[in-house]
């Protein structure tokens, strides 16, 4: 077998114009696809007057989300991985954009609740965004983009919560939504101009029953775990969808470890890199959401409960936006740490910087600037971790099945974000002290769960240690030297 380089531009000695470009429109999309995951949280409260409909059902235009990216995901990787990730990536753009112009044409539930599933749909954009540069991109460059793309994620949700709340305060809320459609546009307008289609292909046919499987699955469990404490944990309701979850997903992997083009290989996903990687990023995933959680309110409580600073929505946000560009800082020195120790190395050291910042937040939280010191420290951490985790999916699986595995990879972080809202849901309920008529959490009960995402952080440190010691991130790059080859067997 001859072997054909895997891009032409690896000769190079550093990455030509074209290169950078790719990077900072994918990159850019990222952002822009995260985004969307904050845009409603400063009208939350309101959603019930402004779609004339009750709480518990306003709260569907939160969870709705959700769910359609857990589905999403992993369907737009295995999709892209067989009929073109550019393709993909723009089609995931595109239901951005039609579901941020359907909620802001929306005065009622549902109309919303449709503009929100359709954005969730995007959620794709950044497991292809990676995969595509993988394809394109000369081996230096891949560590530091592939980590850039990975923490835009975290950089999108941290930038948007004060822009959407500055939104909010000053103009009329469906000005988000249009604002998302805007965006969305600008940013499929640079793909469709600058990014190229990948030829690394598997081609085949596309696995609806165990897509289906897997959607079912997920909606089951991830809806047990964000309606379960309005439901009850006990409730039959509850433990009905766990029940099911629990069946749906045996059933679809005996069907997918039998069906001979599956929509996620399992024997792929049970090498203990990819295996103790995704494990990891359950654990990350909770941690990085902790501090979503805990932050923000703590800062909005009122003085009056003898630890919150009584601060605004927009001013919390500010307070959280310096970690996401702590994010996009640290890409870079991921990279360098990939490249010189290997990717394991960097998600351990990230998993230990984010346990650190608990740890200074549970006795740093008398003044504002206490919680923007640890927001940086937590959100470095993050950066390391999200950089090293495409890095050691993509060295344990071929280039035409790349999409896929990181697709797998970011609902893995998504389970445990979703898990961290519901177990700090449940504490932060259980630990009230009254002002008034209204309970609000106790500071123990916002400790406990700073403890908790300490020990989230701590198990990913655990996990990782387990994962194989493996070449560092360039060697496994520069290891791709047949995608042509490995599109036309499996083809």
């Amino acid at each position: 077998m001859s072997h054909a380089p895997a891009r032409p531009a690896d000769t190079g000695g550093s990455a030509p114009p074209r290169a950078n470009a790719v990077v900072a429109v994918l990159a850019f999309a990222g952002i822009v696809v995260s985004l969307m995951q904050t845009l409603v949280i400063p009208i939350v409260p309101e959603l019930p007057q402004l779609l004339d409909a009750p709480s518990s059902d306003t709260a569907w235009a939160v969870t709705a989300t959700l769910l359609a990216a857990a589905v999403a995901t992993p369907v737009m990787g295995r999709l892209g991985d067989m009929y073109g990730k550019r393709r993909m990536l723009l089609v995931s753009v595109v239901l951005l954009v039609a579901g941020s112009v359907t909620a802001a044409l929306s005065d009622s539930l549902v109309p919303m609740i449709v503009g929100r599933v359709l954005q969730g749909l995007a959620s794709g954009v950044i497991p292809l965004g990676i995969s595509i540069m993988r394809d394109e991109l000369p081996a230096e460059r891949l560590g530091s983009a592939t980590a850039l793309m990975s923490a835009s994620l975290g950089v999108g949700g941290a930038l948007g919560l004060p822009a959407a709340a500055l939104i909010a305060d000053n103009f009329d809320w469906h000005v988000l939504f249009w604002t998302s459609a805007a965006l969305g546009v600008v940013a499929g307008v640079l793909v469709l101009t600058l990014v190229p289609e990948s030829k690394v292909r598997t081609g085949g046919w596309f696995d609806l029953i165990g897509a289906l499987g897997l959607a079912v699955g997920l909606v089951c469990l991830l809806l047990g775990i964000s309606k379960g404490a309005d439901w009850g944990w006990t409730s039959s309701t509850t433990l009905g969808l766990f029940a099911a979850a629990v069946v749906v997903l045996l059933v679809w992997g005996w069907w997918e470890l039998r069906v001979t083009q599956p929509l996620v290989d399992l024997r792929s996903t049970a090498r203990r890199q990819v295996l103790v990687t995704n494990l990891a990023s359950v654990a990350v995933g909770f941690a990085m959401f902790a501090m979503s959680l805990v932050i923000p309110q703590m800062l909005q409580a009122p003085e009056a409960t003898g630890y919150g600073l009584g601060q605004s929505m927009l001013a919390a946000g500010l307070v959280m936006a310096p970690s996401g560009l702590v994010m996009m800082l640290t890409a870079p020195v991921s990279a360098a740490v990939s490249k010189a120790k290997g990717p394991k190395v960097t998600l351990m050291i990230g998993a230990l910087i984010v346990a650190g910042g608990y740890g200074l937040n549970i006795v740093l939280m008398d003044a504002v600037w206490h919680f923007v010191l640890v927001s940086c420290v937590i959100g470095a951490g993050i950066g390391f971790t999200y950089g090293s985790m495409p890095a050691l999916i993509m060295g344990a699986v071929d280039p035409s099945e790349t999409a896929a595995a990181n697709s797998l990879n970011t609902l893995m972080r998504s389970i445990g974000t979703s898990t961290a809202s519901a177990v700090a849901g449940v504490i932060l309920a259980q630990t009230t002290i009254n002002l008034g008529p209204v309970a609000l959490p106790s500071q123990d009960g916002f400790r406990t769960v700073l403890a908790i995402g300490a020990g989230a952080a701590l198990l990913a440190f655990a996990v990782a240690s387990f994962i194989p010691r493996g070449r560092p991130a360039a060697g496994a790059a520069a290891a791709e030297a047949e995608p042509a080859q490995v599109s036309a067997v499996k083809a």
